[in-house]
């Protein structure tokens, strides 16, 4: 089991409410609600920044699709490239 350590967030009013009545809902912790929330916030914009960088080392190489791929790819979807 991983290590854990403690940190402190503060929460608007209305949406520690929320985190209450979600906790109790659910029968979780609002600690247990908390981290599976910042897990996902975390992992999503680690992804998107991970393919943002693929994304400009691919232009920084020049590695674009030529025009005829485009045009294949908008035709086959029946919409004009031009």
């Amino acid at each position: 089991m991983s290590r854990s350590s403690t940190m402190t967030i503060r929460l608007e009013s209305d949406l520690k409410d929320r985190l209450d009545k979600l906790a109790q809902a659910t029968s979780r912790s609002k600690s247990f609600l908390a981290t599976e929330a910042v897990r996902e916030f975390v992992e999503l914009n680690e992804w998107q920044i991970q393919e943002i960088q693929a994304a400009v080392d691919e232009a920084d190489t020049e590695d674009f699709a030529s025009d005829k791929d485009v045009t294949d790819t908008f035709s086959k979807w029946g919409v004009n490239a031009d």
